[in-house]
């Protein structure tokens, strides 16, 4: 589910983030995936936080729902992925996170939205993290 409307990803490219970034006590990023039925462009805004120093995580959510959200099937089709983060707008490859490093990427994700937690209770699907690698 995204977290704001067409607008507010335009704002958010448009200011580079300084409006859009800062979200509700968290950050956000703009991930760009190819659809993998139109092959368009598909941008979605998603709360994230660092992983080292070229990479990014981010949550496979959809809110707790049992389907997976687009943007996830979208990049497990194909990984290459744009990423903008404030002004900072590159390419990356995306993967899911292995199930070695998943629990403390995850409780870091949690320290960014304790709602993760919550959303993971209320499916049977484990909810992937997402690490998105600069290229």
């Amino acid at each position: 589910m995204p977290l704001f409307g067409r607008e507010h990803i335009e704002r958010y490219r448009a200011t580079d983030g300084e409006e859009g970034h800062d979200w509700q006590g968290t950050q956000t990023l703009l991930l760009t995936t190819r659809g993998r039925k139109s092959g368009e462009p598909r941008t979605t805004p998603l709360i994230y936080a660092p992983h080292g120093d070229d990479a990014y995580t981010v949550i496979a959510s959809k809110g707790g729902s049992d389907a997976p959200p687009a943007w996830y099937l979208n990049l497990s089709e194909d990984p290459e992925v744009e990423v903008q983060v404030k002004g900072d707008s590159f390419k990356a490859r995306a993967r899911t996170a292995s199930q070695e490093e998943k629990p403390e990427l995850w409780r870091t994700m949690v320290s960014e939205w304790p709602a993760y937690d919550e959303y993971q209770q209320k499916t049977e699907r484990e909810i992937p993290v997402v690490v998105l690698e600069r290229v």
